[in-house]
Protein backbone atom coordinates (compact mmCIF):
# COMPACT_ATOMS: atom_id res chain seq x y z
CA UNK A 1 0.00 0.00 0.00
CA UNK A 2 1.44 3.28 -1.20
CA UNK A 3 1.27 5.88 1.25
CA UNK A 4 1.21 9.97 0.38
CA UNK A 5 3.41 12.64 2.46
CA UNK A 6 0.69 14.74 3.23
CA UNK A 7 2.91 17.51 5.07
CA UNK A 8 2.00 20.55 3.50
CA UNK A 9 3.48 24.60 3.95
CA UNK A 10 0.01 25.73 6.51
CA UNK A 11 -0.82 29.16 5.47
CA UNK A 12 -0.67 31.35 8.61
CA UNK A 13 -3.63 34.28 8.80
CA UNK A 14 -3.37 37.56 10.61
CA UNK A 15 -6.38 38.01 12.03
CA UNK A 16 -8.50 40.65 13.94
CA UNK A 17 -11.70 39.17 15.24
CA UNK A 18 -14.28 41.34 16.74
CA UNK A 19 -17.35 39.99 18.70
CA UNK A 20 -20.50 41.37 18.96
CA UNK A 21 -21.29 39.90 22.14
CA UNK A 22 -24.90 41.18 22.91
CA UNK A 23 -25.95 39.94 19.23
CA UNK A 24 -24.22 36.32 19.18
CA UNK A 25 -25.63 35.68 22.60
CA UNK A 26 -29.42 36.65 22.27
CA UNK A 27 -29.45 34.84 18.75
CA UNK A 28 -28.03 31.26 20.30
CA UNK A 29 -30.29 32.05 23.17
CA UNK A 30 -33.05 31.93 20.57
CA UNK A 31 -31.96 28.83 18.27
CA UNK A 32 -30.03 27.13 21.09
CA UNK A 33 -29.78 28.09 24.83
CA UNK A 34 -27.27 25.44 25.48
CA UNK A 35 -24.64 26.47 22.44
CA UNK A 36 -25.65 30.24 23.88
CA UNK A 37 -24.63 29.26 27.51
CA UNK A 38 -21.36 27.42 25.94
CA UNK A 39 -20.30 30.59 23.42
CA UNK A 40 -20.57 33.13 26.41
CA UNK A 41 -18.83 30.65 29.30
CA UNK A 42 -15.99 29.00 27.21
CA UNK A 43 -14.70 31.86 24.50
CA UNK A 44 -11.30 29.76 24.84
CA UNK A 45 -12.88 26.67 23.22
CA UNK A 46 -14.54 27.68 20.06
CA UNK A 47 -11.71 30.45 19.78
CA UNK A 48 -9.22 27.42 19.63
CA UNK A 49 -11.71 25.62 17.17
CA UNK A 50 -11.36 28.76 14.64
CA UNK A 51 -7.88 28.94 14.92
CA UNK A 52 -7.61 26.43 12.21
CA UNK A 53 -9.76 25.73 9.02
CA UNK A 54 -9.19 25.43 5.16
CA UNK A 55 -10.96 26.28 1.78
CA UNK A 56 -10.46 25.75 -1.73
CA UNK A 57 -7.22 26.94 -1.72
CA UNK A 58 -6.04 24.58 1.24
CA UNK A 59 -5.48 24.30 5.18
CA UNK A 60 -4.98 27.64 6.95
CA UNK A 61 -4.36 28.35 10.61
CA UNK A 62 -5.37 31.97 11.81
CA UNK A 63 -3.22 33.70 14.64
CA UNK A 64 -5.94 36.17 16.32
CA UNK A 65 -3.87 39.31 16.82
CA UNK A 66 -6.59 41.27 17.77
CA UNK A 67 -9.68 40.08 20.00
CA UNK A 68 -11.91 42.36 20.96
CA UNK A 69 -15.25 41.63 22.71
CA UNK A 70 -18.48 44.27 23.18
CA UNK A 71 -20.82 43.97 25.44
CA UNK A 72 -23.44 45.55 27.75
CA UNK A 73 -22.00 45.78 31.52
CA UNK A 74 -25.49 46.35 32.64
CA UNK A 75 -27.05 42.99 31.07
CA UNK A 76 -24.12 40.48 30.68
CA UNK A 77 -21.70 41.78 32.94
CA UNK A 78 -21.28 37.64 34.55
CA UNK A 79 -19.39 37.03 31.17
CA UNK A 80 -16.91 39.50 31.20
CA UNK A 81 -14.35 37.52 33.23
CA UNK A 82 -14.83 34.65 30.94
CA UNK A 83 -13.37 36.71 28.01
CA UNK A 84 -10.52 38.45 29.33
CA UNK A 85 -9.92 35.12 30.68
CA UNK A 86 -9.47 34.09 27.16
CA UNK A 87 -7.34 36.88 26.29
CA UNK A 88 -9.74 39.34 24.76
CA UNK A 89 -9.93 43.23 25.31
CA UNK A 90 -13.66 43.42 26.63
CA UNK A 91 -15.14 46.98 25.94
CA UNK A 92 -18.36 47.91 28.36
CA UNK A 93 -20.82 49.26 25.71
CA UNK A 94 -23.52 50.76 27.97
CA UNK A 95 -26.86 51.55 27.23
CA UNK A 96 -26.84 55.12 25.54
CA UNK A 97 -30.44 55.40 24.55
CA UNK A 98 -34.13 55.18 25.99
CA UNK A 99 -34.81 52.45 23.43
CA UNK A 100 -31.61 50.22 25.00
CA UNK A 101 -29.46 50.40 22.38
CA UNK A 102 -25.95 49.93 23.26
CA UNK A 103 -22.50 51.66 22.11
CA UNK A 104 -21.58 48.21 20.64
CA UNK A 105 -21.86 49.20 16.76
CA UNK A 106 -19.48 52.11 16.46
CA UNK A 107 -17.12 50.93 18.84
CA UNK A 108 -16.65 47.63 17.16
CA UNK A 109 -16.32 49.94 13.55
CA UNK A 110 -14.31 52.42 14.40
CA UNK A 111 -11.74 49.59 16.21
CA UNK A 112 -11.96 47.53 12.67
CA UNK A 113 -10.98 50.85 10.75
CA UNK A 114 -8.45 51.50 12.95
CA UNK A 115 -6.73 47.76 12.55
CA UNK A 116 -7.45 48.92 8.99
CA UNK A 117 -4.89 51.33 9.15
CA UNK A 118 -2.39 49.71 11.54
CA UNK A 119 0.94 49.13 10.85
CA UNK A 120 0.22 45.61 10.95
CA UNK A 121 -1.19 44.13 8.31
CA UNK A 122 -4.23 41.86 8.79
CA UNK A 123 -5.17 38.92 6.48
CA UNK A 124 -8.60 38.52 7.65
CA UNK A 125 -11.18 40.36 9.83
CA UNK A 126 -13.62 37.85 11.93
CA UNK A 127 -17.07 39.41 12.46
CA UNK A 128 -19.45 37.44 15.26
CA UNK A 129 -22.95 39.27 14.21
CA UNK A 130 -25.70 38.77 12.33
CA UNK A 131 -26.18 42.91 11.93
CA UNK A 132 -26.35 43.75 8.59
CA UNK A 133 -25.40 47.34 9.74
CA UNK A 134 -21.65 46.30 9.53
CA UNK A 135 -22.21 45.94 5.74
CA UNK A 136 -20.40 48.52 5.00
CA UNK A 137 -17.58 47.80 6.73
CA UNK A 138 -17.24 44.87 5.57
CA UNK A 139 -17.14 46.41 2.24
CA UNK A 140 -14.50 48.37 3.38
CA UNK A 141 -12.07 45.67 4.28
CA UNK A 142 -12.60 43.90 1.11
CA UNK A 143 -11.54 46.98 -0.72
CA UNK A 144 -8.14 47.26 1.47
CA UNK A 145 -7.70 43.50 0.14
CA UNK A 146 -8.47 41.57 3.44
CA UNK A 147 -10.05 38.30 3.75
CA UNK A 148 -13.66 38.49 5.31
CA UNK A 149 -15.38 36.01 7.58
CA UNK A 150 -18.71 36.64 9.42
CA UNK A 151 -20.40 34.25 11.80
CA UNK A 152 -24.10 34.80 12.11
CA UNK A 153 -26.06 33.58 15.44
CA UNK A 154 -29.34 34.80 13.97
CA UNK A 155 -30.63 35.35 9.99
CA UNK A 156 -28.32 37.39 8.29
CA UNK A 157 -29.40 39.82 5.29
CA UNK A 158 -28.10 38.42 1.65
CA UNK A 159 -26.39 41.58 1.00
CA UNK A 160 -24.14 41.09 4.56
CA UNK A 161 -23.38 37.72 3.40
CA UNK A 162 -22.70 38.32 -0.13
CA UNK A 163 -19.84 40.84 1.03
CA UNK A 164 -17.76 38.12 2.75
CA UNK A 165 -15.53 35.47 1.96
CA UNK A 166 -16.37 33.03 4.54
CA UNK A 167 -20.13 32.89 6.27
CA UNK A 168 -20.25 30.77 9.05
CA UNK A 169 -23.82 30.17 9.57
CA UNK A 170 -25.60 30.33 13.07
CA UNK A 171 -26.33 26.31 12.91
CA UNK A 172 -22.90 25.99 11.90
CA UNK A 173 -21.65 28.02 15.48
CA UNK A 174 -24.21 26.11 17.46
CA UNK A 175 -22.19 22.72 16.72
CA UNK A 176 -18.89 24.64 16.94
CA UNK A 177 -19.48 26.20 20.19
CA UNK A 178 -21.21 23.02 21.56
CA UNK A 179 -18.10 20.73 20.35
CA UNK A 180 -15.52 22.59 20.62
CA UNK A 181 -13.32 19.66 20.13
CA UNK A 182 -14.88 18.49 17.06
CA UNK A 183 -12.58 18.32 13.19
CA UNK A 184 -12.09 21.88 11.71
CA UNK A 185 -15.20 23.71 11.27
CA UNK A 186 -16.36 23.12 7.74
CA UNK A 187 -14.91 19.32 7.28
CA UNK A 188 -17.67 17.26 8.91
CA UNK A 189 -16.67 13.98 10.21
CA UNK A 190 -17.76 11.74 6.94
CA UNK A 191 -15.28 14.02 5.35
CA UNK A 192 -12.15 13.27 6.52
CA UNK A 193 -9.59 12.40 4.33
CA UNK A 194 -7.10 9.45 3.98
CA UNK A 195 -3.39 8.91 4.13
CA UNK A 196 -3.57 6.49 0.80
CA UNK A 197 -4.16 6.24 -2.03
CA UNK A 198 -6.38 3.46 -1.87
CA UNK A 199 -10.16 4.01 -2.39
CA UNK A 200 -12.57 1.99 0.10
CA UNK A 201 -14.68 -0.72 -1.63
CA UNK A 202 -17.50 0.74 -0.30
CA UNK A 203 -18.31 4.58 1.01
CA UNK A 204 -18.50 4.80 4.12
CA UNK A 205 -22.05 6.99 3.30
CA UNK A 206 -23.76 5.52 0.61
CA UNK A 207 -24.75 8.61 -1.50
CA UNK A 208 -28.07 10.07 -2.16
CA UNK A 209 -29.83 8.50 -5.25
CA UNK A 210 -26.99 5.94 -5.66
CA UNK A 211 -27.40 1.93 -4.97
CA UNK A 212 -24.18 0.83 -3.12
CA UNK A 213 -22.22 -1.51 -5.00
CA UNK A 214 -22.55 1.50 -8.02
CA UNK A 215 -20.43 3.94 -7.29
CA UNK A 216 -17.66 3.43 -9.48
CA UNK A 217 -18.32 3.14 -12.42
CA UNK A 218 -16.05 2.63 -15.32
CA UNK A 219 -15.11 5.06 -17.43
CA UNK A 220 -13.76 5.55 -21.09
CA UNK A 221 -10.02 3.48 -19.52
CA UNK A 222 -8.10 1.33 -21.74
CA UNK A 223 -9.33 -1.99 -22.04
CA UNK A 224 -12.57 -1.04 -20.08
CA UNK A 225 -10.89 -1.16 -17.11
CA UNK A 226 -11.56 1.11 -14.48
CA UNK A 227 -8.45 3.64 -14.41
CA UNK A 228 -6.15 3.41 -11.14
CA UNK A 229 -6.13 6.19 -9.27
CA UNK A 230 -2.32 7.74 -9.13
CA UNK A 231 -1.18 9.71 -6.23
CA UNK A 232 -1.68 12.86 -8.61
CA UNK A 233 -5.66 12.82 -8.02
CA UNK A 234 -5.21 13.41 -4.39
CA UNK A 235 -5.11 17.29 -4.01
CA UNK A 236 -8.12 17.31 -6.02
CA UNK A 237 -10.00 15.01 -3.82
CA UNK A 238 -8.64 17.15 -0.84
CA UNK A 239 -10.01 20.32 -2.78
CA UNK A 240 -13.51 18.77 -3.43
CA UNK A 241 -13.79 17.48 0.21
CA UNK A 242 -13.02 20.94 1.67
CA UNK A 243 -15.47 22.98 -0.48
CA UNK A 244 -18.27 20.51 -0.23
CA UNK A 245 -17.90 19.91 3.62
CA UNK A 246 -17.89 23.70 4.14
CA UNK A 247 -20.26 24.91 1.94
CA UNK A 248 -23.80 25.36 3.25
CA UNK A 249 -26.35 23.90 0.41
CA UNK A 250 -25.68 21.67 -2.23
CA UNK A 251 -23.20 23.25 -4.70
CA UNK A 252 -23.25 23.24 -8.61
CA UNK A 253 -21.07 20.74 -10.12
CA UNK A 254 -19.06 23.49 -12.35
CA UNK A 255 -18.18 25.05 -9.27
CA UNK A 256 -16.93 21.56 -7.60
CA UNK A 257 -15.12 20.78 -10.87
CA UNK A 258 -13.36 24.34 -10.56
CA UNK A 259 -12.38 23.67 -7.22
CA UNK A 260 -10.98 20.24 -8.60
CA UNK A 261 -8.92 21.81 -12.06
CA UNK A 262 -7.22 24.42 -10.15
CA UNK A 263 -5.76 21.53 -6.84
CA UNK A 264 -4.52 19.52 -9.80
CA UNK A 265 -4.92 20.58 -13.13
CA UNK A 266 -3.89 17.42 -14.21
CA UNK A 267 -7.72 16.04 -14.33
CA UNK A 268 -8.50 17.87 -17.74
CA UNK A 269 -5.56 17.11 -19.71
CA UNK A 270 -5.62 13.50 -18.62
CA UNK A 271 -9.42 13.01 -19.09
CA UNK A 272 -10.14 13.28 -15.45
CA UNK A 273 -7.51 10.16 -15.08
CA UNK A 274 -9.84 8.26 -17.42
CA UNK A 275 -13.22 8.70 -15.85
CA UNK A 276 -14.36 10.98 -19.40
CA UNK A 277 -16.10 13.68 -17.23
CA UNK A 278 -16.05 15.27 -14.49
CA UNK A 279 -19.39 13.03 -12.47
CA UNK A 280 -17.68 10.05 -13.34
CA UNK A 281 -14.17 10.50 -11.76
CA UNK A 282 -16.01 12.42 -8.56
CA UNK A 283 -17.91 9.07 -8.67
CA UNK A 284 -14.34 6.87 -8.41
CA UNK A 285 -12.46 9.56 -6.14
CA UNK A 286 -14.76 11.03 -4.06
CA UNK A 287 -17.38 8.34 -3.37
CA UNK A 288 -18.62 9.39 0.12
CA UNK A 289 -20.21 12.24 -1.98
CA UNK A 290 -23.74 12.97 -3.29
CA UNK A 291 -23.98 14.05 -6.85
CA UNK A 292 -26.50 14.53 -9.40
CA UNK A 293 -25.26 14.73 -12.98
CA UNK A 294 -29.16 15.40 -13.82
CA UNK A 295 -30.82 17.55 -14.32
CA UNK A 296 -28.02 20.04 -15.59
CA UNK A 297 -25.77 21.86 -14.58
CA UNK A 298 -25.77 18.44 -11.99
CA UNK A 299 -25.10 18.75 -8.06
CA UNK A 300 -22.79 17.71 -5.56
CA UNK A 301 -23.59 17.87 -1.91
CA UNK A 302 -22.77 16.15 1.47
CA UNK A 303 -25.30 13.55 2.33
CA UNK A 304 -24.68 13.61 6.24
CA UNK A 305 -26.74 16.92 5.89
CA UNK A 306 -28.56 17.40 2.50
CA UNK A 307 -30.23 14.93 -0.05
CA UNK A 308 -32.07 15.24 -3.27
CA UNK A 309 -34.88 16.88 -1.76
CA UNK A 310 -32.50 20.11 -0.99
CA UNK A 311 -31.81 20.63 -4.68
CA UNK A 312 -32.72 23.81 -5.81
CA UNK A 313 -34.30 21.69 -9.07
CA UNK A 314 -36.22 19.41 -6.59
CA UNK A 315 -38.99 21.20 -6.12
CA UNK A 316 -39.78 22.45 -9.49
CA UNK A 317 -41.55 25.66 -8.61
CA UNK A 318 -41.99 28.17 -11.41
CA UNK A 319 -43.06 31.07 -8.73
CA UNK A 320 -44.72 34.55 -10.10
CA UNK A 321 -42.08 37.22 -10.02
CA UNK A 322 -42.58 38.21 -5.92
CA UNK A 323 -42.25 35.05 -4.63
CA UNK A 324 -39.25 34.52 -7.12
CA UNK A 325 -37.54 37.70 -5.83
CA UNK A 326 -38.45 36.70 -2.25
CA UNK A 327 -36.50 33.98 -2.24
CA UNK A 328 -33.63 35.34 -3.89
CA UNK A 329 -33.14 37.94 -1.57
CA UNK A 330 -34.37 36.60 1.64
CA UNK A 331 -32.90 32.02 0.51
CA UNK A 332 -35.92 30.82 1.74
CA UNK A 333 -37.32 27.29 0.90
CA UNK A 334 -38.20 27.25 -2.66
CA UNK A 335 -41.54 25.39 -2.00
CA UNK A 336 -44.98 26.13 -3.05
CA UNK A 337 -47.88 26.69 -1.01
CA UNK A 338 -48.73 22.78 -0.55
CA UNK A 339 -45.45 22.09 0.23
CA UNK A 340 -45.24 25.04 3.15
CA UNK A 341 -48.74 23.24 4.29
CA UNK A 342 -47.68 19.92 4.97
CA UNK A 343 -44.07 21.16 6.21
CA UNK A 344 -45.39 23.91 9.00
CA UNK A 345 -48.27 21.40 9.77
CA UNK A 346 -46.04 18.64 10.65
CA UNK A 347 -43.79 20.49 12.44
CA UNK A 348 -46.60 21.38 14.62
CA UNK A 349 -47.94 17.84 14.77
CA UNK A 350 -44.48 16.71 15.87
CA UNK A 351 -43.36 18.69 18.29
CA UNK A 352 -46.79 18.30 20.18
CA UNK A 353 -46.96 14.75 19.86
CA UNK A 354 -43.02 13.93 20.49
CA UNK A 355 -41.78 16.82 22.00
CA UNK A 356 -38.94 19.73 20.51
CA UNK A 357 -35.31 18.63 20.01
CA UNK A 358 -34.09 20.77 17.30
CA UNK A 359 -32.09 18.36 15.43
CA UNK A 360 -34.37 15.44 16.15
CA UNK A 361 -37.32 17.50 15.43
CA UNK A 362 -35.64 18.71 12.09
CA UNK A 363 -34.88 14.75 10.86
CA UNK A 364 -38.69 13.91 12.06
CA UNK A 365 -40.04 16.59 10.22
CA UNK A 366 -38.06 16.04 7.10
CA UNK A 367 -39.15 12.09 6.92
CA UNK A 368 -42.94 13.17 7.55
CA UNK A 369 -42.66 15.56 4.59
CA UNK A 370 -41.26 13.02 2.38
CA UNK A 371 -43.88 10.26 3.57
CA UNK A 372 -46.66 12.51 2.74
CA UNK A 373 -45.01 12.25 -1.26
CA UNK A 374 -43.45 15.94 -0.50
CA UNK A 375 -39.88 16.29 -1.56
CA UNK A 376 -39.10 18.64 1.43
CA UNK A 377 -35.36 18.39 2.27
CA UNK A 378 -33.97 19.07 6.03
CA UNK A 379 -32.50 22.38 5.18
CA UNK A 380 -35.53 23.74 4.18
CA UNK A 381 -37.28 22.38 7.47
CA UNK A 382 -33.95 23.51 9.65
CA UNK A 383 -34.30 27.18 7.84
CA UNK A 384 -38.04 27.36 9.00
CA UNK A 385 -37.42 25.95 12.17
CA UNK A 386 -34.90 28.71 12.68
CA UNK A 387 -37.15 30.82 11.53
CA UNK A 388 -40.04 30.74 13.91
CA UNK A 389 -37.56 30.13 16.92
CA UNK A 390 -36.03 33.51 16.44
CA UNK A 391 -39.52 35.34 15.97
CA UNK A 392 -40.07 34.05 19.10
CA UNK A 393 -42.38 30.90 19.08
CA UNK A 394 -41.56 28.71 21.52
CA UNK A 395 -41.82 24.98 20.29
CA UNK A 396 -41.50 23.39 23.87
CA UNK A 397 -44.80 24.51 24.37
CA UNK A 398 -48.30 23.21 23.16
CA UNK A 399 -49.03 25.37 19.50
CA UNK A 400 -51.28 24.53 16.49
CA UNK A 401 -50.23 25.11 12.73
CA UNK A 402 -51.87 27.93 12.22
CA UNK A 403 -49.30 29.38 14.79
CA UNK A 404 -46.00 28.18 13.18
CA UNK A 405 -47.69 29.74 9.71
CA UNK A 406 -48.29 33.00 11.17
CA UNK A 407 -44.91 33.37 13.11
CA UNK A 408 -43.20 31.89 10.02
CA UNK A 409 -45.16 34.19 8.14
CA UNK A 410 -44.07 37.56 10.16
CA UNK A 411 -40.14 36.18 9.91
CA UNK A 412 -40.30 36.07 5.82
CA UNK A 413 -41.95 39.25 5.93
CA UNK A 414 -39.54 40.70 8.14
CA UNK A 415 -36.97 39.28 6.29
CA UNK A 416 -38.07 40.90 2.87
CA UNK A 417 -38.39 44.22 5.15
CA UNK A 418 -35.06 43.91 6.65
CA UNK A 419 -33.96 43.24 2.66
CA UNK A 420 -35.27 46.91 1.85
CA UNK A 421 -38.20 45.02 -0.47
CA UNK A 422 -40.55 48.29 -1.19
CA UNK A 423 -43.90 45.93 -0.27
CA UNK A 424 -47.32 47.00 -0.78
CA UNK A 425 -50.83 45.69 1.41
CA UNK A 426 -51.01 43.87 -1.30
CA UNK A 427 -47.75 42.19 -1.38
CA UNK A 428 -47.19 41.70 2.24
CA UNK A 429 -50.44 39.67 1.78
CA UNK A 430 -49.43 37.60 -1.37
CA UNK A 431 -46.22 37.07 0.88
CA UNK A 432 -48.37 35.21 3.90
CA UNK A 433 -51.00 33.34 2.20
CA UNK A 434 -47.92 31.36 -0.07
CA UNK A 435 -45.26 30.96 3.15
CA UNK A 436 -48.11 30.40 5.62
CA UNK A 437 -48.95 27.15 3.42
CA UNK A 438 -52.61 28.80 2.83
CA UNK A 439 -53.47 28.00 6.59
CA UNK A 440 -53.84 31.54 7.53
CA UNK A 441 -56.65 32.28 5.09
CA UNK A 442 -60.23 32.98 6.07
Amino acid sequence: MTTIDTTESVRRLRCALFVDFDNVYIGLRRLDPAAAEAFAESPAHWLTALETGSDADGEFSRRFLVRACYLNPSVFSQFRPNFTRAGFSVVDCPSLTQQGKSSADINLVLDAVDALAAETRYDEFVILSADADFTPLAIRCRAADRRVTIITASPAASAYRAVADTVVTADELAELVKHPEAPVLGEPVALVEPVTTELPDEPAVAPAGRRRGASRPSGPAQGGKTPSLAPTTTPARKAVLRLVGAADRPLKGGVVAQAAQKADPSVLTSGWHGAGSFFPWLSQVVPELGAASRPAPGFVWDPQRFSEADLPTASGVDLPPLQRQVVEVTDIPNLPTERYRVLLTALADDANATGFDRPETARRVRDACQAAGEPIGRASVNTVISGVLYSGLDLTKKTTAKKVAETWADNVVGLCRGARMDLSPQDVAAIRAWVGGGLLTS
